[in-house]
Formats: C-alpha cells, structure tokens, sequence
C-alpha cells in the first residue's frame, strides 16, 4: 500500500477515536476532537496532492478517499444529534447521511461494472461545506463554557449553516446520479438479462 492510501487509511481509524470524544465528558475532549478532525481532514488534501504529484493513484484510492471522507463525516453529524449541547435537527442529519449512503452504493454499483466514479468538482466543494460546517459545530461546543458566549444566537447560525451544508449536499447528490444514469441502466439491463437467461436456462431444462 502506497503512502497516499495510507494517509486515506488513517482518516479511517481516526473515526472510532473522533467519535469516543463527542460522546464522553471531560475537560478538552470537543477541542481535541476539533484538532483531530482538522487534521484528519487535511490527510484528504495531502494524500490526493501526493497521489497525483507522484502518478500514484490507484483504484484502491478512489474508492478509499471518498469512503473515509463520507464516514469520518456522517460520524461527526450523526453524534451531532445526540450531544445536548447542539441537538442538531435529525432531519437534516438523515438527508447528510442518505445521500452519502446512496452515492457510495452507486459507486459500489459502478466499480462492479468495471467503471471508477471519482470524486468529482461537485464532490469536492460538497465536502469543504461539509468540513466547514462540522468544524463550526465543533468550535461552538468548545467556547459553550466561556460566560461571555451568547449560546442560543450562535446555536441558531450553526443550524443555518449546517441547512445550507444539507441542501448543498443533496443538490451534488442529485447531480451525481443524474451524470452516472447510465451506471444505473446499465446494471438494470444487465440484471433483466440475467433474470431472462435465467428464464430461459429453466425453460430448456423443463
């Protein structure tokens, strides 16, 4: 495994340890959580320029990179709804998280045919807005203890942008299977084939 899908790799294992911090209490734990997730989310930078820079990139990496993004991602909102802190509306969370289930079912789709859908521009800035926003939940958890801190009027921007970020994520999505419709016809053909050959493999041993 190259140094680039082992930068990817780490975003990965970073996920079970980002999710530990939101979900204990302690002194620090949303600030070094915050650390962790910048830094896990600058691997995605770093590990895409080395990857290009020194013509290594792979299949493996394509399919990795958006992966790990996508659940270090979908982690982070998901716990967001649970954290009394924020409470972030679930049904947003629920759009967040089944668009990036239903992208990565249609790449799966895809690869099983033989076909590569990369992260694309549309992508890309989707998941800056996305690391923008997780980043603006996480600063607000970490100044929650400072008196001067206006919590309501801060919580009520977050949730804005985080219903930006949402609407973002679903216009990318709809956009990327509307550009890949034809990885979905071809796996609805090629499925109506085998359930026709399938029929007639019957036929002639009836």
């Amino acid at each position: 495994m190259n140094l680039p899908n082992k930068l990817t790799l780490s975003r990965l294992l970073a996920t079970p340890v980002f999710v530990f911090l939101l979900s204990v209490n302690f002194t620090g734990n949303f600030f070094i959580a915050l650390i962790l997730f910048l830094l896990a989310m600058l691997t995605d930078y770093i590990d895409g320029s080395l990857a290009r820079s020194w013509g290594e990139v792979t299949v493996l990496g394509q399919l990795l990179d958006p992966l790990a993004d996508k659940i270090l991602i979908s982690s982070a909102f998901i716990m967001f709804v649970g954290l009394k802190e924020i409470q972030l509306p679930a049904w947003l969370v629920i759009i967040i998280v089944s668009r990036e289930f239903a992208i990565t079912g249609l790449r799966l789709l895809a690869a099983g045919r033989g076909k590569i859908i990369p992260a694309g521009r549309w992508g890309k800035h989707k998941t800056i807005s996305q690391v923008i926003a997780v980043s603006a939940v996480l600063t607000y958890l970490c100044l929650l203890y400072d008196p001067s801190f206006d919590k309501e009027y801060y919580r009520n921007l977050v949730i804005i942008l985080v219903g930006i970020t949402t609407a973002f994520t679903f216009t990318s999505g709809c956009y990327y299977i509307i550009k890949n419709m034809g990885v979905l016809r071809d796996s609805a053909d090629a499925d109506q084939g085998g359930g026709e050959d399938k029929l007639n493999e019957q036929a002639k041993t009836g």
